[in-house]
């Protein structure tokens, strides 16, 4: 039986390793061992600076491979409101001032809203993967999933403004949805499946 390929996933949020690998077993992709940033030797972390989300997911993966030498996957995303000029894209997880406070972010997203009629309240989640192997290639893709900002949040699912985005089509914010339900529709299941044949190849599979 050969090793499995370690990966690196350039995350300390579990959800997010967990995503991955729900996304590669439904793709029937074996032999890739997921590893986060706790179970690798600390390195200093670039900050998320650039202008985009692509500029942010490979600057992270390019990090991680070029500390850790395995392949690494990262992801940027962010919330994109059409009434706000797609703002607060790559600003999303700091959008009120601190960096990831979730609720504060997402009370000012509605607050920013509050007289927004319905047909003004359309948005997007956006999710760019960058996977870079050591000294090899390098890919970049990009997933979004449009909806609509609910009027308040529903739902104890998901993370970040998952309670306030209605998708496309559906009555239940992303956070009433289940784990399963998400990954299918999902802007980062989408990027993620982009790479699954990158993926499929670092494991010969």
């Amino acid at each position: 039986m050969p090793e499995a390929v370690r990966l690196l996933v350039a995350s300390r949020n579990a959800k997010k390793l967990k995503e991955l690998r729900r996304v590669l077993e439904a793709a029937g992709v074996s032999g890739i061992d997921l590893v986060g940033l706790d179970e690798v030797p600390p390195f200093p972390e670039a900050p998320e600076t650039a202008a985009s989300f692509e500029g942010n997911a490979l600057a992270k993966a390019r990090d991680g491979a070029a500390a850790t030498g395995l392949p690494c996957v990262a992801d940027d995303s962010g919330l994109e409101v059409d009434a706000l000029n797609a703002m607060p894209g790559v600003l999303s997880a700091r959008w009120s001032g601190g960096h990831g406070d979730d609720a504060a972010n997402t009370a000012l997203v509605l607050a920013q809203l509050s007289d927004m009629p319905d047909e003004r309240r359309g948005a997007a989640f956006v999710s760019a993967c960058a996977l870079v192997v050591p000294g090899g290639d390098e890919s970049v893709v990009r997933g979004t999933w449009p909806g609509t900002i609910a009027r308040e949040p529903r739902g104890d699912g998901g993370f970040g403004y998952d309670p306030v985005f209605v998708p496309e089509g559906e009555s239940r914010s992303a956070a009433q949805l289940t784990p399963e339900e998400k990954d299918a529709a999902s802007h980062r299941g989408r990027a993620l499946a982009q790479l699954v044949p990158a993926i499929a190849a670092l494991a010969g599979s």
